[in-house]
């Protein structure tokens, strides 16, 4: 960095307590689905963090006792000295990298099941368990409340012991007992933790006091509180006990790290929360009632917002989980002045998805996040080419574009062919539609990529038959042809096509995300694909003024969506929108005024009125090029792959992980691709 970088603020040390942050770029603590079950890439996940210029790098929630057990989720764990050496990798390898490491402490109250250890949970106050599970929890006596603030001092011992240079205490995402404490409506204690907002604030004022007697002397004390609920008058209110509590133990912790409450708020994606920066009107007070540093988040990926909100003094530290998943290499790319080259977070949740299934983090951005141990791929970094020069990359879509970009950079002459008139296939459509804008930056990012260097040629209008393959004598061909929504019915529950009356009008999202307007008049769209694209498309044409029926065999709106926390979100946002809303049912006809449905659990028929209908079930990948060559096998060719929908049809983000797996694979060494295909942390069963 020099001194006339514009950015250089964002680059200057800051002390938090006894330890210095090299520069203002702080990754909070975000699960990542590998925690105590996969440690080995745990750290070399956090290590990439730290290699890209992030001054603090934290894990994740931390369990601090088997009165807190998540499983079967894979977050931290800490319950005693025999989980000190796991987490010494990740601490070794932050130090390694010239970042701090943090660890976010836990006990998840009643929203830990339990379901290892069977202990009994625990909670402010008696209630059930905010899982669908058979249990309830107990209101904590005196003893218990003893017991918690040991175990949480005990913890912070043990993450001094293994290497951590800040150590939480967590008040947040309304998973944590220290927040539970908080909330009246799951506190209703009359003791001195219950009751006046000082009663139920001393618990995690008790914890603060006692991790800084603890480790305090060679460890800061982070305290992470959600100053908003998010839910008006029916939670906490930054402006009202947000802020109090604030006042209230401004002086205590060496850091503040403000956020709002829920996980479902704090990790909004675009589609619901466009704007980046959008926490900081919740969080903006923080820094008037302090002394000490703040770090916040928002989705922030804009270098010109970030200064802004240093330079008015709102933030000291740039807070981020999900940009540093999308780019861990951000802070290097300012320092640098590599803007262009910013992976932006398109607020997708794939990550967040991950975690929820239980399996290593995954990002549509980013598809070496997650791969740095197994397949030891680094973002920034890839193999140069072997004995091959040339490439032939037939389809511009995300994986087609993502394949032409890693080979470009593995020093390939690249030839891209598509046969439209835009690069960004179904990215590009998608992104077009109502509340998905921010992926068009899956495209943008791609293209912009290929269009620097001089190894690569892009052509559009370019439909390539077998022949036309052939006459380039380009002998490595990845074909990224992509797939076709289905319109004959065919999905989850119908295996074999519908009776469709020729009268009918058929569409699927091909067709509107072709910009085919259906008739005006009633619309009933059939949803048996359950992921997400029916309900964006039922928004998108409900805010169009048309009349809309969801029908699904599904028991809720768009399932999958649960995952990626947007579930009840596109459900309110439908029935706000006046969709009718038809859930348990499946199509068995298609008639020119009427479908057919039928229960799904009991047959019961009826008739729903409609003047178009549209299909989305099932995709068709579109594999006649492919097919051709492969069955003429021509002499000239010798490589031959296909990759993303073409191959399986998927998320975007597959897709992309798909094109990047082609062109890191091409060439490289067999064996040791199979090696990373079995690569995994095996249970050592040492007595």
């Amino acid at each position: 960095m020099t001194m006339t970088n514009k950015y250089a603020r964002l680059f200057e040390p800051v002390k938090i307590g006894p330890v210095t942050a090299r520069n203002r770029f702080y990754q909070v603590p975000h699960c990542n689905g590998m925690g105590h079950l996969r440690p080995k890439a745990e750290a070399a996940m956090r290590a990439m963090k730290a290699e890209g210029g992030w001054a603090v790098v934290s894990n994740q929630e931390t369990e601090i006792h088997p009165s807190s057990d998540l499983s079967p989720a894979a977050e931290g764990r800490l319950w005693d000295a025999r989980d000190i050496p796991a987490l010494r990798l990740m601490t070794d390898a932050v130090h390694g990298k010239g970042a701090l490491a943090a660890v976010e402490l836990v006990h998840n109250g009643n929203h830990a099941p339990n379901l290892l250890t069977r202990a009994p949970l625990l909670a402010p106050s008696d209630m059930s368990i905010d899982s669908i599970q058979p249990k309830q929890a107990r209101a904590m006596d005196k003893t218990d409340i003893r017991n918690f603030r040991k175990w949480h001092r005990d913890a912070a011992l043990r993450a001094r012991d293994a290497g951590f240079d800040i150590v939480y205490v967590y008040a947040g995402h309304r998973m944590t007992l220290t927040q539970h404490f908080l909330l009246p409506q799951m506190n209703n204690r009359t003791d001195e933790y219950g009751g006046s907002l000082e009663n139920r604030a001393r618990l995690m004022r008790e914890l603060l006091e006692d991790t800084h007697d603890a480790v305090g002397d060679t460890c800061a004390v982070a305290l992470r509180f959600a100053v908003d609920e998010m839910m008006g008058v029916d939670g906490m209110q930054a402006q009202e006990e947000g802020r109090a509590v604030v006042e209230m133990l401004a002086e205590i912790p060496d850091l503040w790290d403000v956020n709002v409450s829920d996980w479902s708020n704090d990790s909004a994606t675009t589609r619901f929360e466009p704007d980046d920066g959008y926490q900081t009107p919740y969080v903006s007070f923080v820094k008037q009632m302090t002394t000490k540093p703040i770090v916040a988040v928002g989705r922030l990926t804009s270098p010109d917002m970030m200064l802004s909100l240093v330079n008015k003094g709102i933030v000291d530290f740039i807070g981020a989980a999900r940009p540093s998943i999308a780019d861990p290499f951000l802070p290097k790319k300012i320092e640098e002045g590599r803007i262009d080259e910013i992976r932006e977070c398109i607020g997708c949740n794939i990550c967040v998805s991950a975690d929820n299934l239980g399996v290593p983090i995954r990002c549509t951005q980013n598809p070496t996040m997650g791969e740095e141990w197994r397949r030891g791929w680094h973002p920034e970094l890839i193999a140069t080419k072997g004995c091959e020069d040339e490439a032939l990359v037939i389809g511009g879509g995300p994986a087609g574009l993502e394949c032409a970009m890693q080979l470009s950079r593995r020093g390939y002459q690249v030839t891209l062919a598509e046969a439209s008139d835009a690069l960004g296939g179904r990215v590009t459509k998608e992104s077009a539609l109502h509340g998905l804008a921010a992926w068009q930056r899956v495209a943008d990012n791609r293209i912009y990529n290929l269009q620097q260097p001089a190894n690569v040629a892009l052509f559009l209008n370019s439909k390539l038959s077998a022949a036309d393959v052939v006459e380039l004598t380009i002998s490595n061909v990845f074909i990224a042809t992509g797939a076709t929504w289905r319109r004959d019915g065919v999905g989850r529950s119908n295996r074999q096509p519908l009776k469709i009356n020729a009268g009918a009008t058929v569409l699927t999202p091909d067709d509107i995300m072709a910009g085919i307007e259906p008739p005006k008049g009633r619309i009933l769209i059939y949803d048996d694909d359950q992921i997400y694209i029916a309900g964006v498309l039922a928004q998108e044409l409900a805010h169009k003024g048309y009349d809309v029926t969801f029908v699904t065999p599904a028991s809720v709106v768009s399932p999958w969506t649960e995952v990626t926390l947007e579930q009840v979100r596109i459900q309110k946002a439908l029935i706000e929108l006046g969709v009718d809303i038809r859930t348990g049912r499946r199509l068995s006809g298609l008639s020119t005024d009427f479908c057919d449905t039928l229960c799904i659990y009991s047959d019961r028929a009826e008739k729903l009125p409609t003047d178009s209908t549209i299909l989305v079930t099932e995709r068709t990948r579109n594999t006649d090029l492919y097919d051709q060559l492969w069955a003429d096998a021509p002499a000239g060719i010798k490589t031959l792959e296909l990759i993303g929908d073409a191959a399986a049809p998927g998320l975007i983000a597959d897709a992309v992980y798909a094109g990047h797996m082609a062109a890191r694979n091409f060439e490289a060494d067999p064996n040791l691709i199979v090696q990373q295909d079995y690569a995994r942390e095996l249970i050592d069963l040492t007595p």
